[in-house]
């Protein structure tokens, strides 16, 4: 096996961003549905794009609803969000060992941005894929294949690595290894439904799977 290319997911995945959407979405939902939404009922609208989320609660204010929730999540973005375990070391040691790396993801390329400045992540990415920079979002295999056209990379030597059933089925659909995490909000056996060719338990467990020695 010869990776050469990791394209990431951002939020739950690079960034704990866990409890800035699930505040996001509870300050969102209270402002309309009052009372009606508690944590546990928003978990499951973590990972697909907010207008696939609330377009399925209201067609006609779904713009308002995101304006609303984006209004909230920038304004508490930096208080909110954690950096995962082993994260930054990884991501350093795979720059430094020559590889191409991505970030794809479904939030706006602007915000997506923004958290990878705040964990200074943002010099090791050759190329960041948000929702506006592409037409269909992941499971969609076109952002995995755009991101793969700038870093002038292939299928057949990438890697996808992400904490939600989208990653792995976008991964899956355009060709790339993949990588679920154990991490993730939802649960490892939640994502191993999806069959990813590896589970990592922390982010340095990337490094022997590409076959980087971890000092």
């Amino acid at each position: 096996m010869n990776i050469r290319t990791i394209l990431f997911d951002l939020d739950g995945t690079l960034i704990d961003t866990n409890e800035l959407i699930i505040q996001s979405f509870l300050h969102t939902l209270e402002k309309y549905y009052p009372g009606k939404y508690k944590r546990e009922d928003v978990l499951p609208f973590i990972g697909p794009p907010l207008y696939e989320t609330f377009n399925a609660l209201d067609p006609s204010r779904v713009q308002e609803m995101i304006d609303t929730y984006r209004a909230f999540n920038h304004a508490q973005h930096d208080a909110l969000i954690r950096e995962f375990e082993t994260v930054y070391e990884t991501i350093e040691t795979l720059h430094q060992n020559g590889f191409r790396l991505g970030v794809v993801t479904t939030k706006i390329h602007q915000t997506a941005v923004m958290g990878l400045k705040k964990t200074r992540l943002e010099p090791f990415f050759d190329c960041v894929i948000g929702l506006d920079d592409v037409k269909h979002a992941k499971p969609d295999p076109e952002p995995i294949y755009k991101a793969l056209d700038l870093l002038q990379s292939t299928p057949d030597e990438a890697l996808m690595v992400g904490d939600n059933y989208h990653d792995i089925l976008a991964g899956k659909r355009a060709g790339t290894k993949t990588a679920g995490v154990a991490w993730a909000i939802k649960g490892r056996e939640y994502l191993e439904q999806y069959e990813p060719d590896f589970m990592l338990e922390k982010m340095s467990d990337l490094l022997a799977i590409v076959g980087v020695k971890n000092e």
